[in-house]
């Protein structure tokens, strides 16, 4: 812990709640040294503050969740500030602290888990599924992502247009969505992934609502993976960007040691460059599907190192519905009928690609999802849309066609009615 060269002030303490844990962050003035342990009869965590002292106005925050009973704090002899959690019963508190990075300063992090219990181990998915679609509101509990100038933060707008993803894909016969953030707290960017893959996700869409240098700049856009560089001056920039928000939302020391080296290496690269080629594909159709009902800043699918996509077993996109930076789109994200607007386009690419290309084993590859016809001499498209009983436009949509142009051995996907 780096040496003070003076008194700290203690600025202010936060809480955030997640589902495995309750993060209790202490804001400084300066670095400090501070010693954590805890206390039995009844479960205590203590956390003593080293020549510290509360600014003036300080108080307590108000508790979030039930892990926390009370806080209690007084000062100390030698100059040290002492704060105590009542817990509600025993945690596993781990702590780190970290420099400071915008827009924060100097913090203590102090995430309490409560004790590990054994997960039964999750059964492989069964033939006839829903395919399942893990949704990736960005940012958080500390990292607020971008910041309007009305107020509004990025953490919050992009919850709200994900949980509206949700119920619509939740909607639609065959399809299954997960959250991998349904609160005010920070998950770490490979960590999102992680969750993705623990439910057996098909896709991964991770939803922003982000800022640039220019408040010019504005329109939705969607994001693939890149292994060679961005595509574009924005990409790279906000990849950057939202590459540093494990610094901002506050990740302490991550071990290295589970990750693959040499062979497994390669093969996870191998299985990278496979699962690109659908991010794109999929991109492209969630990318046609917003156009219908917002501006766009790129009318194609860009490219760049975004860490959160780095995931091999599943295609994953990013999607920026907007610009904060610019007033008026600003605006235009923090109301609900917008925020319903987009979350229903993208959940239209989405159900358009995975009708396409249904995966194996889901309902939606069976007979009547996604259904493949093969041109024949004389059929025309109006008479195979109405041999299948959907609508020409529905047909049209489905399989990208600009016209009813239609060739002998061409192969067509009829869309489910």
């Amino acid at each position: 812990v780096a040496e003070p060269s003076a008194a700290a002030n203690l600025e202010g303490i936060r809480m955030h709640q997640a589902p495995d844990h309750t993060r209790v962050v202490f804001d400084t003035s300066a670095a400090i040294e501070y010693k954590v342990f805890t206390l039995d009869n009844p479960f205590r965590v203590v956390v003593d503050l080293q020549n510290t002292r509360p600014q003036r106005g300080f108080k307590a925050p108000a508790i979030k969740g039930d892990a926390i009973k009370r806080i209690r704090r007084a000062r100390r002899s030698g100059g040290a500030y002492r704060v105590v959690l009542d817990m509600a019963s025993k945690v596993l508190p781990k702590h780190f602290s970290l420099k400071p990075v915008p827009p924060y300063g100097h913090r203590l992090v102090l995430d309490l888990h409560a004790e590990a219990r054994p997960e039964p181990p999750r059964p492989p998915p069964e033939d006839g599924r829903d395919v399942m679609i893990a949704i990736d509101p960005g940012h958080g509990g500390e990292d607020p992502g971008a910041i309007a100038a009305t107020g509004a933060h990025e953490k919050d707008i992009v919850l709200a247009i994900s949980r509206r993803l949700r119920k619509n894909l939740d909607a639609i016969d065959g399809f299954s969505a997960i959250l991998v953030r349904d609160g005010d707290y920070y998950v770490r960017l490979r960590g999102r992934s992680d969750i993705a893959a623990k439910h057996n996700a098909d896709l991964f869409v991770s939803i922003h609502a982000d800022a640039f240098r220019s408040a010019r700049v504005r329109g939705a856009s969607v994001y693939a993976l890149s292994d060679r560089g961005a595509s574009s001056e924005e990409a790279r920039w906000l990849a950057e960007k939202e590459n540093r928000s494990d610094l901002v939302g506050g990740v302490g020391p991550i071990s290295l040691d589970d990750y693959p080296a040499n062979v497994q290496s390669t093969l996870v690269d191998l299985a990278m460059r496979e699962k690109m080629a659908d991010s794109l594909a999929v991109g492209d159709a969630v990318t046609s599907s917003l156009a219908t009902v917002t501006r766009m800043h790129k009318q194609r699918v860009e490219q760049a190192g975004f860490a959160v996509l780095k995931r091999p077993e599943m295609p994953s996109i990013l999607v920026e519905t907007g610009f904060l930076s610019n007033p008026e789109e600003a605006r235009l994200l923090a109301t609900p009928r917008h925020q319903n607007k987009v979350a229903a386009a993208i959940a239209d690419g989405i159900r358009s690609y995975l009708l396409r290309n249904p995966p194996g084993g889901t309902a939606i590859a069976a007979d009547g999802y996604g259904l493949r016809y093969v041109i024949e001499r004389g059929d025309t498209l109006s008479e195979i849309a109405a041999r299948h009983r959907v609508s020409l436009a529905l047909l049209r949509n489905m399989n990208d066609l600009k016209s009813d142009r239609i060739r002998v051995g061409q192969k067509l996907v009829i869309p489910p009615r």
